[in-house]
C-alpha cells in the first residue's frame, strides 16, 4: 500500500515539474510600412460600378 502511494506521488511530482519547464516561444513581427497610391484604381472601379448601374436603371437621376 505505500509502494503505490509512493509510486503515485512521483507521477504526480514528475507531471508538476514537466508542465512547470514547458518552453515559451515569442514571435514578435515587426510593422512593415507600404506606401501605395491607390486613388486611381478606386476611381476607376466606381466609374465602372456607376455605369453599368445607370444601364440597369436608366431612370436613377
Amino acid at each position: 500500500m505505500n509502494r503505490t502511494r509512493l509510486t503515485v506521488a512521483l507521477l504526480g511530482l514528475a507531471a508538476v515539474t514537466t508542465a512547470a519547464c514547458t518552453p515559451t516561444i515569442r514571435l514578435q513581427v515587426d510593422p512593415i510600412q507600404i506606401y501605395a497610391k491607390l486613388d486611381a484604381d478606386v476611381r476607376v472601379r466606381l466609374d465602372k460600378e456607376l455605369q453599368d448601374l445607370l444601364v440597369e436603371n436608366p431612370n436613377l437621376f
